[in-house]
């Protein structure tokens, strides 16, 4: 017992250690690309940090052709939006509370937010209806979930910085030294690529060995599947985005830490549901509805605070009771034995 927790506690430390290297070298990456401010977060930084979930929704479809991994693997599917839109955001407006008076309005632009809770909103919708429908050539669809990344994408690539953005655009000077360069003049592109991999591939690796420790509690308490998925395995996951999220608030760099939760829910509420659509039946359970509709619920309410003098650290904070709600629902279906 002693060495899973040790393990445990190693593996965290490591998913910190490089969401820390990774944020670093993707400002300094976004720098040398010419991308523009916003789509540091929404885009770069968002595809590396969804890869832990991506993968563990691969994998979780993959093992196996029963029941059980099916819903392993659709829950792990619809944890990431679900853990993104309630904890990470409630995450950042505790942080913020902390740094602004009360009634302190955050200050961002708020465009491309609303924009993008409207197209979660619309994805979570039709990802729900879709749970609940068995309906030929399902798998189909995956090819529009796809697609809709694939535009979210373009979009931010292709843009235009506003004025306050091109405003933060022109901090670039400011950016805090890359770790493995020692020289005072700006880094060489191949240690950029470098130290962005090399993160990478730490805290993805990290969280593989966080979730194989924590899968372990399951059988031995008799937990459901898609509970595991949805409870146990974003606790890794979906650390990455969290702590980038933490490491940019610390910074000062609000717009960074909400676009990287932003670009994480798109990624994360489209590739990983394009698998489940391929290789599972992608039909919703008790507890798999339960996590869907809280997730939409949170994101409804997402939109009703980012607009007017409602957007501030408080309003934010509090959209983490939605997952409470969804952890209240689990107590009560799990002693029941509902899937």
């Amino acid at each position: 017992m002693l060495i899973h927790v040790l393990i445990l506690i190693a593996s965290a430390a490591l998913i910190y250690l490089g969401s820390e290297w990774f944020v670093n070298a993707i400002e300094w990456l976004g720098s040398l690309l010419g991308v523009r401010a916003i789509a540091v977060g929404t885009v770069l930084a968002a595809i590396g940090t969804a890869l832990p979930e991506t993968i563990v929704t691969l994998m979780a479809v993959l093992s196996g052709k029963n029941e059980e991994s099916a819903n392993l693997g659709i829950g792990a599917a619809l944890a990431g939006p679900l853990v993104l839109s309630t904890i990470a955001y409630g995450i950042v407006g505790f942080l913020m509370i902390r740094r602004f008076p009360r009634r302190h309005v955050i200050e961002v632009d708020r465009a491309p937010l609303l924009m993008d809770q409207r197209w979660f909103l619309g994805i979570a919708v039709v990802s729900l209806a879709l749970g609940l429908l068995d309906i030929p050539g399902k798998a189909w669809l995956s090819l529009g979930f796809l697609g809709m990344y694939a535009i979210y994408v373009v979009r931010e690539l292709r843009g235009e910085d506003t004025p306050d953005q091109a405003k933060r655009a022109e901090e670039a000077d400011e950016l805090e030294a890359l770790k493995i360069w020692r020289s005072a003049t700006p880094p060489a592109g191949w240690a950029v690529v470098l130290q962005t991999l090399g993160a990478l591939v730490l805290f993805v690796a990290a969280s593989h060995q966080f979730v194989n420790e924590l899968t372990w509690i399951a059988p031995a308490i008799g937990i459901a599947p898609a509970a595991v998925a949805l409870v146990l395995a974003p606790i890794a996951t979906e650390l990455p985005e969290i702590m980038n999220a933490v490491i940019w608030v610390r910074q000062g760099k609000n717009h960074l830490a909400l676009a990287n939760i932003s670009g994480s829910m798109m990624v994360q509420a489209t590739v990983p549901v394009a698998f489940g659509l391929i290789f599972t039946p992608w039909l919703f359970g008790r507890i798999l509805l339960s996590a869907a509709i809280c997730t939409i619920a949170a994101i409804t309410y997402q939109l009703f605070v980012i607009r007017g003098a409602r957007f501030t650290p408080r309003w934010l904070a509090s959209v983490a009771v939605f997952y409470g709600l969804f952890i209240g629902s689990l107590v009560f279906l799990i002693p029941m034995g509902i899937n």
